[in-house]
């Protein structure tokens, strides 16, 4: 009897085992779809992806395909991540799987594909849709060899996908990139199968059972709503906005908090996303302190000024380009239009601002409860002048460059001065003519 029971128990203990066993190897499909044009937004979505599904630990991943390519140097990052990844790595081709889509797709283990399918022409073009230099044909010749050896396809075909020169006897001549339809593929041992529909593949890998659609986080989706170019541009209209209202209201501290947060609501994303470089964003910084040195140090509108409006203004294009060192060979033409035309209206947006809201913001009521409204009237004693002893017909030199606002030196001290629109350099001899306001109004001193 007792040996039975304990009969029994050894047999319970191992259906346990095995019916743990079998929980822990239950088979989950992630699927996750790349149907829009291949950037640093795709990457980022590739990388989250494929993390999310290593932490769900998911035996298989099927990648729904319809793309027509997009930049080279994200492409090779998402055929990296593949390539080095140990779990199963189906690709479905949705259509269409062009130029980079064939290298991500030729980079999965296993390749199907729908009725009237294509994958193939991956020549290498540039933003106006010519052909690129040779040196990137090369580099993508070479990518695509390297990535069909991989997964065990023919190396030959995928040069010939890229390369209009390689003639392959019985399946394409001299002058014809290759583009293969889902038939030509299975042929040539591109394509596994052809299936109607992913519900299709998966009964037909047996894999229909626990199946995992990959959505992007609020988070996330969050980040893509604030790279809209739309967006972007309002935000650029908010930064320089609030950074001018800011100096014309010195104190009041909402305009350059709400520029502040545009700023940040700004970069952050295009960083995430891997379009905003450390660079552009340290352009960006240097063209904001190079404005402020021509607004508080050096009056006037010269060399630091511009200086500053050209990083500040360019540095917002960049972050908004996939370029590679400035390399814009492979973005796309209607991307630069875009952001161009974003910056651009979000700056004349800003100055359309300054101009009819400047007015109504400090008429408004909201204006009038955070600024300071009291007025010192002469007639009560105050005075500007803050310069006691008579200067009027006094001489010096200029200490800073008047343009034509800057610093005079005048018996061994310095006054804020500025002439009636004359340019004076340093060290010239100069006259006070008017010493009411703030400042002197000088002329230059006849010799």
């Amino acid at each position: 009897m007792k040996k039975t029971a304990f009969i029994l128990f050894i047999l319970g203990i191992i259906q346990i085992q095995v019916f743990a066993d079998t929980l822990s190897t239950k088979k989950e499909v992630f699927i996750m779809e790349i149907k829009d044009q291949i950037d640093a937004r795709t990457t980022r979505y590739v990388e989250l992806a494929l993390q999310e599904a290593k932490d769900r630990n998911s035996t298989h991943i099927l990648i729904v395909i319809n793309t027509y390519g997009g930049a080279l140097y994200d492409a090779d990052d998402i055929r990296s991540a593949l390539l080095n990844l140990d779990i199963p790595v189906y690709v479905f081709i949705d259509n269409n799987a062009a130029s980079a889509g064939a290298l991500i797709s030729i980079a999965c283990d296993s390749i199907y594909m729908a009725p009237g399918g294509s994958i193939g022409a991956a020549t290498v073009v540039n933003q106006t849709g010519e052909a690129a230099p040779d040196k990137y044909q090369s580099y993508m010749r070479s990518m695509m060899r390297a990535t069909a050896e991989a997964s065990g396809r023919n190396p030959q075909i995928a040069e010939a996908m890229v390369d209009e020169k390689i003639e392959i006897e019985g399946i394409t001549k001299a002058g014809e990139v290759i583009t293969f339809s889902t038939s030509e593929a299975i042929k040539y041992d591109f394509c596994e199968g052809q299936f109607t529909s992913t519900n299709e593949l998966l009964t037909y890998l047996n894999l229909n059972e626990n199946v995992y659609r990959y959505e992007v986080s609020t988070t996330e989706a969050i980040i893509s709503f604030f790279i809209n170019p739309f967006i972007s541009g309002i935000l650029i209209l908010i930064i320089i906005g609030g950074i001018y209202f800011e100096l014309q209201t010195p104190g009041v501290g909402f305009p350059i908090m709400a520029s502040i947060i545009a700023l940040v609501l700004y970069l952050v994303p295009y960083y995430l996303n891997g379009l905003a470089e450390n660079w552009e964003i340290l352009a960006f910084i240097i063209g904001l302190i190079l404005i402020a040195v021509e607004v508080f140090v050096i009056p006037g509108f010269g060399i630091f000024g511009i200086l500053g409006l050209i990083l500040s203004l360019g540095s917002l294009v960049f972050i908004m380009l996939n370029n590679e060192a400035f390399d814009f060979d492979f973005v796309p033409s209607e991307n630069i239009t875009s952001a161009l035309l974003t910056t651009l209206t979000g700056l004349f947006g800003s100055i359309v601002l300054m101009f009819i809201g400047g007015v109504r913001l400090t008429n408004s009521k909201f204006f009038k409860r955070v600024a300071l409204q009291g007025v010192q009237a002469k007639t009560e004693g105050y005075s500007s002048r803050f310069i006691v002893e008579k200067m009027a017909g006094k001489t010096g030199t200029v200490f800073s460059v008047l343009r034509p606002s800057g610093k005079v030196e005048i018996e061994g001290e310095l006054y804020d001065a500025n002439t009636r629109g004359e340019y004076l350099e340093q060290g010239e001899k100069i006259v006070v003519v008017d010493e009411s306001g703030t400042s002197l109004k000088v002329k230059k001193a006849e010799n």
